[in-house]
Formats: C-alpha cells, sequence, structure tokens
C-alpha cells in the first residue's frame, strides 16, 4: 500500500509503517493542486491541518483507502464525502489528551492566581501583594463541555485540587468517578469556570456567544483548548470587559490560518485578547508537547496497521 505523508510529523511513523511493509512518500510542500495531480498513485494519506481534503479532492483520489489525521479534530476533511466514498477516517486524539490536560490545568492556575503579572512587575522592580491577591480553585464548580478524550484527561487531573468537576456531552451516560454528566442548563447554573473540550462543527461553531453567556448564572473563568471558532471573540471581548468572563485562558482564536500556523487577521478584538491583563493566550500548544508528539504518530501507526495489515 502507497501512502502520501503531507505534513512532518514524529519519525517514527515512517519507521515503522515502512517495517511493516507499507511504502511512505513525503511532499511538506506542495500545494493542494499539485498534490491533486498525483493522489491516485496513493491509497492512504497522513496529514495534521496543512491542505484540506474536501469533496473535490476526495473525488480525484480514486484509490484512497484511508485518511489518517495525526491529532483530534477532523474538521478540514469533508466526513460525509469521505463516508459516501468508502474511505476510512483515522484520527488519534488519545494521543495528546495528557498534554491537552496539563495545558489547561497549567494556564487556569497562572490566571487565577496572576503568576504571570505579578512575576513581570516583580521584574520591573514593582512589589504590590494585595492588587495580586490569587484566587482558589478548591471549592470551585468545573464545568466541561465534551466529555471525550480532552474532557476526560482534564477531569481526572483535576480530582486533587478539591474542586466539583461536571460536564455536558451529547452522549449520555459518561459519568465517572472523576465528573458527574449534567444538563447544558444545569451546568450554565452551576459552573464557577467552563472548559470547552468539542470539535468544529456546524453545531458547535460559535457556541459560545453573547446569549451562551448571558445565560451563565455566575461570572465565571473561561478556558478554551477546543478550536478558536467554537468562540464568537467580539462576545468574549465584551464580556471580559463587562466582568461576566472573569478572565480568560485562551490556547486556541478565531483567527487562526486553518492550518493553525499562524493569526490570519488583526482587529481590535484580538488586540484587546493580546494586551488585557485578563487573558493568557497560548499559539495552539496545549496538545503540543515532546511526549504527545510521539504518541499521536504512535496511535497512527498502530491504527492503520491494525486495519490494513
Amino acid at each position: 500500500m502507497n501512502i502520501l505523508e503531507l505534513d512532518r510529523n514524529h519519525p517514527l511513523i515512517t519507521l515503522q509503517l515502512a517495517d511493516k511493509g507499507f511504502r511512505i512518500d513525503h511532499d511538506f510542500t506542495s500545494s493542494y493542486d499539485e498534490v491533486l495531480k498525483k493522489i491516485n498513485d496513493y491509497e492512504g494519506i497522513i496529514i495534521r491541518s496543512r491542505i484540506p481534503l474536501d469533496r473535490n479532492f476526495l473525488e480525484h483520489a480514486k484509490n484512497l483507502k484511508f485518511i489518517a489525521r495525526v491529532g483530534a479534530g477532523m474538521e478540514n476533511i469533508d466526513g460525509e464525502a469521505a463516508k459516501e466514498l468508502g474511505i476510512l477516517l483515522i484520527n488519534s486524539p488519545e494521543g495528546n489528551r495528557d498534554s491537552v490536560a496539563e495545558h489547561v490545568v497549567g494556564m487556569l492556575l497562572v490566571l487565577m492566581n496572576r503568576l504571570f503579572i505579578a512575576s513581570l512587575e516583580v521584574k520591573n522592580g514593582i512589589w504590590l501583594r494585595e492588587e495580586n491577591r490569587g484566587d482558589e480553585l478548591l471549592g470551585k464548580t468545573f464545568g466541561i463541555i465534551g466529555y471525550g478524550n480532552m474532557g476526560k484527561a482534564v477531569a481526572k487531573r483535576l480530582s486533587g485540587f478539591g474542586c466539583t468537576v461536571i460536564f455536558h456531552d451529547i452522549l449520555p451516560d459518561l459519568s465517572d468517578e472523576f465528573a458527574r454528566q449534567v444538563s447544558l442548563e444545569e451546568l450554565k447554573q452551576q459552573a464557577d469556570i467552563l472548559s470547552l473540550h468539542i470539535p468544529l462543527t456546524e453545531s458547535t461553531h460559535y457556541l459560545v456567544d453573547q446569549d451562551f453567556i448571558e445565560g451563565m448564572k455566575k461570572n465565571f473563568y473561561f478556558v478554551n483548548t477546543a478550536r478558536g471558532k467554537n468562540v464568537r471573540t467580539k462576545d468574549l471581548v465584551k464580556a471580559l470587559k463587562a466582568g461576566k468572563i472573569k478572565a480568560a485562558a485562551l490556547d486556541v482564536l478565531e483567527y487562526e490560518k486553518s492550518s493553525f500556523e499562524k493569526l490570519d487577521a488583526q482587529n481590535e478584538d484580538l488586540r484587546y485578547l493580546l494586551e488585557s491583563d485578563k487573558t493568557i493566550v497560548t499559539p495552539h500548544i496545549a496538545g503540543w508537547t515532546v511526549q504527545s508528539k510521539e504518541k499521536l504518530a504512535q496511535f497512527i501507526v498502530d491504527k492503520i496497521a491494525d486495519r490494513f495489515s
């Protein structure tokens, strides 16, 4: 089976699949149209986010049997077209769930305890104690939307912090020792902190907007390591300015390019997020650790080998 790898990943993908008898070609630079001209030579594609695999692309890929996404999100693939054409979709959310969970907790602790702000002040000769009084996780109700690999890993990390963890998910009966499943309305009534762990779909695009935010009973902390377009930025900024959202930890932004490699826009709302002391912003790296790079790749290799060896 011939496989085309379109993004740079851990080298174990090439080494292990080659050992199992697969032929791996690499193309990290060609454009969509250039790849389209040669896609008929391949039965498999391994990607991250560089090229969108839309219906047009998939209909040209006459011999394609599978697409493997090294990561969790699948929004750059036309899933409906893939299903119609009998193309198997594979991803590896298990590979970076631990790094995402640690990133969520890390950002939240920094945010609630003003660690970054206080450190910068001290380094600049400013010694403020009362102004940097923190807020504890202990006793808070932590609300999660989306209880898949990422959401469960976050709940597990929170088990030692003395907070109550609740979650909402479209699938039923997911409660476990770390968190209790509730309706979306109950989550909005109880949560002191809200963390998103959902894919980007038609139903989750701008899920968190002005109506959603106003529906939260309490003023709350907000964490997003899912997708930038799960949140309407202008409504987030409005809520931060009003104090409805106490502070926000954001690893993803609405204005990222689809490849996640850089920001694709500049505007007043984005400038506020980048300059405000109520926000922490990181460059889509929650799932981006030394360990997750290897684990993401290993899960992909194992799933391909299990199905096609």
